[in-house]
């Protein structure tokens, strides 16, 4: 049986309104988001199957069932990964790599000016520059992790100044990297220990959030030297390692770019 795909397909259809769909929202609507009535017909497959589906009593559903049930709940490029990987139809992925190359950590240490650390499906950092441990006090040490530093570490609670969009891309991260590794207990464990020591991570665990950010804005406000407002890139490293190289830079001649210079010399 396959609860957490039922309970994932539940929790999208009750997001998506009818308007995002194209169907009209009549006045006397009293369902949040949408039936299974109109998310079987979108999908093409009957009411009873998606009973069977959300129930987790269908194994194995086919690779075209679940692009139709993605299209039906207008589902991100994230969210459809997920399905598909909940579904069992994910391509048969590498073990992930534990340690980072001599040569990438070498290439963080020449990067003087652009904080940058290299994590993996896990959030743990395992490879960091000295200007992205300044830009994070407290995250960039031996078995330092993103996610639990984000939801437990006293340095990150006023680091952020959109905490709560932060804290939920941590928690699509790792909703996105249980599916892609269900057998990982590690991965495991650190969930066990969030759910237990944050309520607030309880809560948007439940919500069954997907999310993977490989670019965008992040303000900080840093205690050394106060407001950042910084560019991030996110790249996957080739080789099948599963580990990424997330950079952050600022706007050329802003007064962030100034900032993070004297960040530099601070951390010097």
């Amino acid at each position: 049986m396959n609860r957490e795909l039922g309970a994932f397909l539940q929790a999208r259809r009750s997001e998506v309104t009818p308007e995002d769909v194209g169907l009209a929202s009549g006045p006397r609507r009293r369902v949040r988001g949408l039936r299974r009535e109109e998310v079987a017909e979108l999908a093409g497959i009957s009411v009873e199957y998606l009973v069977r589906l959300e129930q987790g009593k269908a194994d194995q559903p086919s690779a075209s069932v679940m692009e139709a049930l993605a299209r039906a709940l207008d589902l991100t490029d994230a969210e459809r990964a997920h399905l598909f990987d909940l579904a069992g139809r994910a391509l048969r992925r590498p073990r992930p790599a534990r340690g980072v190359r001599r040569e990438l950590a070498g290439l963080l240490d020449r990067m003087d000016d652009v904080p940058a650390l290299v994590t993996n499906h896990r959030l743990d950092v395992l490879a960091w520059n000295r200007l992205s441990a300044a830009l994070f006090p407290g995250l960039c040490r031996r078995g330092g992790n993103a996610a639990r530093y984000n939801f437990l570490e006293s340095a990150a609670l006023e680091l952020y100044a959109e905490r709560d969009e932060v804290l939920r891309s941590s928690v699509g991260q790792l909703r996105l990297a249980s599916g892609r590794h269900p057998d990982d207990p590690e991965l495991t464990a650190l969930i066990g220990e969030l759910s237990v020591r944050s309520e607030r991570f309880r809560s948007l665990w439940a919500g069954r959030v997907v999310k993977e950010r490989t670019h965008g804005g992040k303000r900080f406000t840093h205690p050394v030297v106060g407001e950042l407002d910084l560019h991030y890139e996110t790249f996957e490293l080739p080789g099948g390692s599963g580990q990424r190289l997330n950079t952050f830079h600022a706007q050329p001649g802003s007064a962030s770019e100034e900032s993070l210079r004297l960040l530099a010399s601070w951390s010097a």
